[in-house]
């Protein structure tokens, strides 16, 4: 079973699936037809990324290396070939997180086959996924981002580049597949916004700080000196380090790594963080929930409330001041003037009206 978490394909450039010898008892022709078509389904009618696409592949690959070890093309799978798949993903130890991604292609991959006619019903439809839990996003405090800043190295030929790149992700919360891909044509400076390409190939328009505008200008500074080839001229932020290119979302994790080191800060962080910490900070900060899930560009409501986690502190504080029951109280042992206590909470005028008389 451990074979079915293993990397058995590459795609190359023209999203095509070179298959492993590892499924060399099926009909590797058929199969590379079959994942072309679907890679193609991804991109044009799903509106994927190319990484996304790859990702899908990647996990498309485990399902097919675990049905060429029972000697069945995609198409013959019936629902328990693919409860028996699942199960061997929970025994080889995948968390369940990745257990749902991984099956969730797995029913984007059978939609596809019985939509294109290939399959008369969908043996994925029942597939029952692991229930996670939502988990709350790491997120780093202002002081935190300023020593993250504060390390970066102005003097080095890239320091000015990696200062706009950790103030971009932070100021405009973007993804770092959506920095990477960031063009000077999509930068309206004087208007104080960008235009970002998220996923699905969907455009928002993210105001953008004064200070990330200032670290940009002065990153430009430097590359306007940079010998840039002329298909990357368009591209924000560039390498300086061998091959002169985009910069690749790699090398941003290992930059963000690389400072908060630096910075002391002892948590499991990414470029991710840095989202996370943007929405967050403008939630606490009174930020109306919808206007930051259009700034993060969330389909759904729900998703922007999983990566935003009000400050405990805060959120005990509200409660205090306008639950009823607390009024209620409050208006009960409120001392009398003559007592001089002036320490005493003042209930929220707003419950007026409510049509609760405590």
């Amino acid at each position: 079973m451990s074979k079915a978490a293993e990397k058995v394909k590459k795609i190359d450039s023209g999203g095509n699936m070179t298959l492993s010898r590892g499924l060399r008892s099926v009909r590797s022709e058929e199969l590379d037809s079959l994942c072309h078509h679907y890679a193609v389904y991804l991109q044009l009618e799903k509106s994927l990324s190319p990484n996304t696409v790859e990702a899908y592949m990647q996990d498309l690959g485990k399902l097919l290396s675990f049905l060429a070890g029972r000697d069945l093309r995609p198409q013959d799978a019936k629902l328990q070939d693919l409860r028996d798949f699942s199960s061997g993903l929970y025994h080889i130890g995948i968390e369940a997180r990745s257990q749902a991604r991984i099956l969730s292609g797995v029913r984007s991959f059978y939609r596809f086959l019985y939509l294109e006619h290939m399959m008369e019903q969908d043996p994925a439809e029942l597939l029952v996924t692991p229930k996670i839990g939502r988990r709350l996003p790491s997120v780093l405090t202002v002081d935190e981002i300023d020593r993250m800043e504060a390390a970066i190295d102005l003097s080095r030929r890239d320091g000015q580049r990696n200062l706009a790149i950790v103030e971009t992700l932070y100021s405009c919360g973007l993804r770092v597949s959506e920095l990477c891909e960031l063009k000077l044509t999509d930068l309206y400076l004087d208007e104080h916004f960008i235009r970002v390409t998220g996923k699905g190939s969907k455009e928002r328009l993210v105001p953008i700080s004064k200070r990330a505008i200032e670290c940009l200008r002065n990153y430009f500074l430097d590359r306007n000196t940079w010998d840039i080839p002329p298909e990357y001229q368009d591209y924000v932020f560039i390498t300086v380090r061998r091959k002169t290119k985009n910069i690749g979302r790699i090398m941003v994790f290992h930059l963000i790594k690389e400072l908060a080191e630096r910075a002391g800060i002892h948590k499991d962080i990414s470029p991710h963080t840095l989202r996370h910490s943007f929405a967050t900070h403008l939630l606490e900060g009174g930020a109306d929930l919808r206007m930051i899930q259009a700034m993060l560009g969330h389909e759904s409501i729900t998703t922007t409330e999983i990566y935003t986690h009000v400050d405990r502190s805060r959120l005990r504080e509200e409660i205090l001041l306008h639950h009823p029951r607390n009024i209620r109280y409050h208006d009960a042992h409120r001392p009398h003037p003559a007592d001089g206590d002036s320490d005493s909470v003042t209930p929220n005028s707003s419950m007026k009206g409510t049509g609760y008389n405590p």
